[in-house]
C-alpha cells in the first residue's frame, strides 16, 4: 500500500467537516501538535500509526476504517 497522498486525503476530509474545523482545533482536540498535522497534510512528514489513530478518532472512526476509506478513495482524484 502506498500512502503518499494520505495527508491530502486527511486535509480534504477535515475541510469537509460540518461545522468547519480549523487545523489547529482538529489537532488540539485530537492530541496532536498543529505543526505535526500541518506537515502531514502537506505531505512533508510521514504519518505515524499512532497519529493515524488520533486522526481517525477526530472523524469518529477507527484507524482501520480511515485507512480503508483512503484506499477506496485512491481511484478518485484528490
Amino acid at each position: 500500500m502506498q500512502y503518499s497522498n494520505f495527508g491530502k486525503f486527511i486535509r480534504m476530509k477535515r475541510e469537509t467537516l460540518l461545522p468547519k474545523v480549523s487545523l489547529n482545533k482538529f489537532a488540539i482536540d485530537n492530541d496532536l501538535e498543529p505543526a505535526t498535522l500541518s506537515r502531514i497534510e502537506n505531505c512533508k512528514q510521514a504519518v505515524k500509526l499512532s497519529d493515524v489513530g488520533k486522526i481517525a478518532s477526530g472523524f469518529n472512526m477507527l484507524a482501520s476504517e480511515l485507512l480503508n476509506e483512503y484506499e477506496n478513495s485512491k481511484s478518485k482524484p484528490l
